[in-house]
């Protein structure tokens, strides 16, 4: 992968197909990133593509393979795979759930009589059972025959379990990820893998050592097509570290709510002490098409800077308000906080340029979502008129919409940071944190033999430079 600025979109939201989104990429925002994480394009029955029917298929609406080959030909191209679950209205799943145990994909999927045979989970096995969902992790259905079956079902019910034990589990997603690979992915993003094994009397969430086995067979295949993992997990930042510790590529979110409080508190000690320990094979995000994470945080901030920083999002949040992160607005995770990152700074230009400075300065491969790119401000006729809060993050812009937005001060600035992070010989180097004080203060430095670039700060005025350092002296940088 690119040592650049990797995007993350849908499929229409820059644009209003995977066309205009090369357009998009080719014109007004040329230069600004290295790679693309299109988010599902597949033919999907919900949650926003994380349904899939199947991976064999571009959805028609967004166009078809050689769009995505096209921007894969110029760009690291990511793309998801949920290997936790597959759609209820798949072809698979329907014709399990009709035939049951003689229907060719009975193995594809997980009863629950298959993780207890022995017969119904006690109390006690349900509530140790680590879900985000205020239900039991399955559904009932019936067969045509009229039997009755529960099957594994973690998040919607729109999202019915794999059985990736299952010789047939083993083979559909291999399969899929092979030819997802024939297609151009450069990396692939691993969704929801932590919740893929199954075992009665625990948590059910990232069983060790079953999901080494499960991720080291995974990565054998991949590597054959030399296309990168990239596990995907909301967690205490202590499992993301286990997964970096094996050599696989992690995402930092702990990040987002680390600049957070550091921006609301002017306060630079706790976000410079995990930058001295995060690891360097990690990409680095500050807005997702998710929330904001709030689980991924704890024990790097206490439990009295967390809440100060989620209730500092709530009061500086543009329109934003506890109800969009509620069951109202169809979001029951806890654990997240629906906002755009520009409007969770109260839309301080200053203030969203250094928080972006920081990521890019901060060790590993820096993510911007699309809404991000375009410093997005709370869409909140979106998330009223959808009653999904987060919704209120996924404003689609249309192509001339993305014109006019670049021509902003902020996101011209923002541009001029990216393309900095693209070129910048020193981001390939070493990091060091040069001070990190309570008081606020942070200087970062980035180097290469030669070359060398520091961020310094203030973070309680949100001021900061950019300095260039080189064998024939040194110079402050402009955006």
């Amino acid at each position: 992968m690119k040592n650049g600025i990797q995007l993350i979109t849908y499929p229409d939201s820059l644009g209003t197909n995977l066309k205009e989104l090369h357009e998009a990429l080719e014109g007004p925002l040329k230069g600004c990133v290295k790679g693309v994480h299109i988010l599902p394009f597949f033919p999907s029955s919900g949650d926003r593509g994380f349904s899939p029917l199947g991976y064999k298929e571009v959805d028609s609406a967004f166009g078809g393979w050689e769009d995505i080959r096209r921007i894969s030909s110029q760009y690291d191209l990511v793309v998801d795979f949920m290997v936790n679950h597959l759609s209820r209205q798949s072809a698979e799943f329907k014709d399990f759930a009709g035939k049951g145990d003689d229907s060719p994909w009975a193995g594809l999927f997980l009863p629950v009589d298959r993780v207890k045979p022995e017969g119904e989970f006690t109390t006690e096995e349900l509530a140790k059972i680590y879900t985000r969902k205020p239900r039991a992790p399955w559904i009932e259905i019936t067969h045509d025959d009229g039997t009755p079956r529960k099957v594994w079902c973690t998040f919607s019910e729109e999202q019915i379990d794999l059985d990736i034990k299952s010789e047939t589990g083993k083979n559909y997603i291999l399969d899929s990820l092979n030819f997802l690979a024939d297609q151009g992915a450069a990396m692939i993003r691993l969704d929801a893998f932590a919740y893929v094994t199954k075992k009665v009397g625990t948590s059910c969430f990232f069983l060790e050592p079953e999901i080494w086995e499960i991720l080291g067979e995974i990565r054998d295949e991949m590597a054959k097509k030399k296309v990168e993992l990239l596990p995907e997990i909301h967690e205490h930042y202590s499992i993301p570290m286990k997964l970096a510790d094996k050599g696989y590529s992690i995402y930092d979110f702990a990040l987002p709510m680390l600049v957070l409080h550091a921006l609301y508190s002017g306060r630079a000690d706790r976000l410079g002490e995990w930058l001295v320990q995060c690891p360097s094979n990690q990409y680095t995000t500050l807005d997702t098409h998710d929330g904001i994470g709030v689980v991924d945080v704890a024990d790097l901030l206490t439990p009295e800077e967390v809440e100060m920083t989620c209730s500092a999002l709530y009061e500086k949040g543009s329109n934003v308000n506890r109800r969009y992160s509620s069951a109202e607005y169809n979001n029951l995770d806890i654990y997240q906080i629906n906002c755009t990152y520009y409007s969770a700074l109260g839309e301080d230009d200053q203030a969203y340029l250094l928080a972006r400075a920081i990521q890019f300065f901060a060790p590993g491969i820096p993510q911007v979502y699309y809404v991000g790119m375009l410093a997005g401000a709370n869409d909140i006729d979106l998330v009223e008129e959808t009653k999904n809060g987060r919704d209120i993050n996924r404003h689609g812009f249309t192509l001339d919409e993305i014109a006019g937005e670049t021509e902003r001060p902020v996101v011209a600035g923002l541009m001029s940071l990216m393309k900095l992070r693209n070129s910048h010989h020193a981001f390939a180097g070493d990091f060091e944190v040069l001070a990190s004080s309570a008081e606020g203060k942070l200087s970062i430095l980035r180097s290469l033999g030669d070359q060398s670039i520091r961020l310094d700060a203030d973070l309680g005025t949100k001021e900061f430079s950019i300095t260039e350092m080189n064998s024939e002296g040194e110079r402050v940088l402009t955006l």
